[in-house]
Parts: C-alpha cells; structure tokens; sequence
C-alpha cells in the first residue's frame, strides 16, 4: 500500500508550534480501495479547539500578522507554494487513499495546489485594498473605502477534496491578514497535517495557522465559539443550514459551499453519443462524489430513449478498479458509510419506477474497498428522490422534457443551483438558457468549473463564492472613513493600494 510519512500525526499544530492533544481520542482512517489502515491520527475535543481559538485570537489581536502589509503577507504565501510544490507527489497518494480519487485526477488536483497560493499572493499587487470615494454633503472633505481582515476565521473542509479546499479557504484569508483554524475532515485528514508541516517550515508567525481533526460535535463548538469571526463551510447543505443557523445567533459571518443536484440540458441540435461520451467521462471524475457533478440530464422526450441508451453503453464502459492503476477510469467511494448511503438511494430510483439501465450493484470481482458500478436511470421523474437528493456517487437521471422551455423548467426544479451545463452547438443559444438557469455556474458542452473566476451557489447550494477576487472578498470587511483632508501618506486625489 503506498503510504507516506507524517511528522506529528499524534498532535495538533496549535500556536505554530506541534502541541499535544488533551485526550487520548484519535480517529483511523481506512484505505478506500483495500480498507486496511492507511493513518492515525489524534482527535480533537472541546479543550483543543480552545486552544486554536485562543491562538488564532491573540495571533490576530496582538500579534504582527494583520499589521504587515500586503507585499509582505504575499510573501509568506509563495514561500507556502513553493513547499507545496514539493509535496505533490505525496498530496495526491493521500488523495487516492482517503479519497477514492484516481491517481491521475489526484496528481493533477495536487499539482495545482501551489498556484493557489501564488494567485492570491499575486493580488497583493492588484486588489484595491484602499480606494477613494465621493463624500456626501456634510459627510466631510475626504472620503475613504478600506477592506481589512474579517478576523479569526474557522475553515471547516470535507473529505472529498481536502487539500484543494483547504488552498481555497486558507490562502485568501491569510493574504486579507486573517488568522485561521483549519478543521480537517476525520475521514481524511492527512493534507491538513502536510500544511501544517508546510506552515511551520515557511515560518508563519505563530497562532496565524492553526489545523486539527474533530467529529461534527467538536467542529459545532468551533462555529459556536465567540472568538471566531467568521466560518467557511463546504460540505452538505444539512450541516450548512445548521452552521448558518449558529452563525445567525452570533451575527458571525460565513461562506457556505452546498451541495448541488446540477442539471445538464441536451438541446435538440446536439449530436446524442456526443454527448453521452463527454457526460460520463466526468461522470467518474472524484468518483462522483463532487457537489458540482452533473448528474440530473433533462433531454426532450423523442430524443430520451436514444441518449439514455448511448449515456448507458459510455458510462458502463469506464473502468473501475485499483484507483492506482493507470488505466482505471474510476476508483471507489471514499468512505463505508458513503457507498451505503449511494446503494440505499439506487434502491430508491428503483422503487420510484425509474429504468435501471446499467450499474445498480457493487463490481465483480472486486472484493475489497468500496466501489459501486457506474448508474444510469432513465424515465426519471423530476419529483423522484434520485432526481431531488444529492446522492454524491456516480449516478446519473435522464429526466425526459416536452420542450427547450419545459428542459428550463425543470433543470430550475431544485432545492439547488450550483453547477449545470448547456449542450448544443448554437453558442447563441447556449447564452439564452444559461442566462435563464439559476445556477452559480454555466457550462457549455461539457462538465464545466472555474476557481480561477468564481465558484458557488445559488439557494440551498450556498452562500458566497470562493476561488478569484470573489474569494478574496469575504475575507475582508468594509470600512469607510471620513476625513478633512487627505492624511500626509496619501496621495491627493489618488487611489493607494497597500
């Protein structure tokens, strides 16, 4: 089993330092594909997450992290990329245990990782920091617009994609000159400890970086506690609707990255196997397990029995097996309980009436590790559980429309509006139906996101964007000042940057 060493899997990086856990709970992680023990690792309680707290307070309110400019926060940031960048290969074999995810998928999400860091680090350059604004009458002569650190942020990332979210959550909160605490996943919380070993090497200042690994009831005491400023969120909407909750009471501010039952739309120029080949070449892609994966496809109905069987005939096809394997196209579910949850919502589909025209079961021959065989279902109805519930496993609805309007309708249909894609070949089109979806993100003829533009959701998929300047935003607060005139370190009339 290929594994990798971490430094302190028994402690917690606290204050910059590797600190004790106060109990001896920890927390096993299995391999997805053998189920044996891949890592241990220690597991947070009440008094540790005081601690990071505590360190992240102190660290925001005294220390010197807030009070660097932006040029020298920007700095931490590339060193952080440049570690990272040396850490790929081992990012993408936790990737794989933890996650399912196929080798070649973690290797290229892990090589990434370090841009991540260089592009928010880059806007210390271009983000506007401080800007000019007309006063009104009486408001006095000068008028300023800053944007500063929100404060102690607590970024709480799931098991699917750990180390790229927590690259998202953490790098434009540290270049705003927020403190974080970052909560890994008990699933598969073994990137957290690989930036911790990166935040010490880089020498961030200590308490600006703080990662331990808790169960939910530890993690509610995290979003709960007054010290923390604001809370990012990605993971189910259940636990997002209770995080926003908690968040309400205090009045803390938060970014909530949801679920999603992402529709794609098969216009009627739009060549069937065509398209059947591309949906489910991304059907398998984290092994469905991503909230932006397309998996409700609404195609009119004289064209539903044609796509349904083409969409079967391409998503039977992928290989599944050993996710180290390069030539497995599909590796498994992450965790037992979630290839469970996936079967018990297949036997729904089937319950409902729905056509099971492939998959539906667990892969023969493969006799360990959590796999489910790739899933279509035809004559889905939009009001079904499968079509309604996100299912998070490579299972895919085809959901027949009367017409392009009805397709709109339906694809609206939703507690959801993350991600959807538009097939055709009329790019004409293709604006006119995403412009009318109600969906974070639009794709045309293909699985489509962007982090570098913006990612998130529109109703119960979220609140908030992350990824691009719009990831950045919700890091800062917005402070106006009313002057007499311009202080002797601002250029007259002119926009400062810090």
């Amino acid at each position: 089993m290929q594994t990798i060493s971490l430094k302190h899997p028994d402690r917690f990086f606290i204050n910059g330092v590797w600190t004790p856990p106060s109990s001896d709970a920890t927390v096993e992680v299995l391999s997805s594909s053998t189920e044996e023990l891949f890592v241990r690792v220690a597991e947070a309680q009440e008094e540790d997450v005081n601690r990071a707290v505590a360190a992240a307070r102190k660290a925001f309110d005294d220390g010197p992290w807030p009070r660097l400019s932006h040029r020298e926060r920007a700095a931490y940031l590339c060193a952080i990329g440049e570690e990272i960048d040396k850490r790929v290969a081992d990012q993408a074999i936790l990737l794989t245990q933890e996650s399912g995810v196929i080798k070649s998928v973690s290797d290229a999400m892990s090589a990434a990782l370090g841009d991540v860091f260089r592009y928010y680090a880059s806007l210390a350059e271009t983000y506007v920091f401080e800007e000019e604004r007309q006063p009104g009458p009486g408001s006095g002569n000068v008028g300023l617009l800053v944007r500063e650190p929100v404060g102690v942020v607590a970024a709480i990332v799931p098991w699917n994609a750990p180390a790229f979210l927590m690259a998202y959550k953490s790098a434009p909160a540290l270049l705003a000159g927020c403190t974080v605490i970052i909560k890994a996943s008990p699933e598969a919380p073994a990137a957290g400890y690989v930036l911790a070993e990166i935040a010490e090497k880089v020498g961030l200042p200590p308490g600006v970086l703080n990662i331990l690994t808790a169960d939910r009831e530890v993690s509610e005491m995290l979003v709960r506690h007054p010290d923390v400023d604001k809370v990012t969120f990605t993971g189910s909407t259940a636990a997002g609707r209770k995080i926003g909750a908690i968040c309400g009471e205090r009045i803390a501010r938060c970014t909530l990255e949801l679920g999603g039952k992402s529709a794609g739309v098969i216009l009627d120029d739009t060549d069937v196997e065509a398209a059947a080949k591309t949906i489910s070449g991304w059907a398998g892609w984290l092994t469905g397990q991503a909230c932006s994966s397309l998996t409700r496809i609404i195609v009119s109905q004289n064209r539903h029995d044609a796509f349904a069987d083409a969409l079967a005939a391409a998503f039977s096809a992928t290989k599944v097996g050993d996710p180290f394997d390069p030539t497995t196209q599909m590796g498994p579910l992450a965790i037992a309980r979630q290839r469970d949850r996936v079967e018990h919502y297949i036997q729904q589909g089937k319950a409902e009436g729905a056509k099971l025209l492939t998959g539906g079961g667990r892969p023969i021959g493969i006799k360990k590790g959590y796999f489910v065989e790739p899933t279509v279902f035809s004559n889905v109805s939009n009001d079904h559980v499968i079509a309604r519930e996100e299912i998070f496993g490579p299972v895919l609805s085809v959901i027949p429309a009367k017409d392009e309007e009805d397709a709109i309708r339906i694809a609206n249909d939703s507690n959801y509006g993350l991600n959807a894609s538009v097939f055709t070949n009329d790019v004409d089109r293709a604006y006119a139906v995403a412009r009318r979806l109600r969906s974070g993100t639009v794709g045309h003829n293909s699985f489509r996101t962007d982090f570098h533009i913006a990612f998130g959701g529109f109703k119960q998929s979220g609140i908030g964007r992350e990824g691009g300047t719009e990831g950045l935003a919700p890091f800062l607060e917005t402070k106006t000042i009313l002057l007499d005139a311009y202080p002797s370190q601002y250029p007259k009339a002119k926009t400062s940057k810090l």
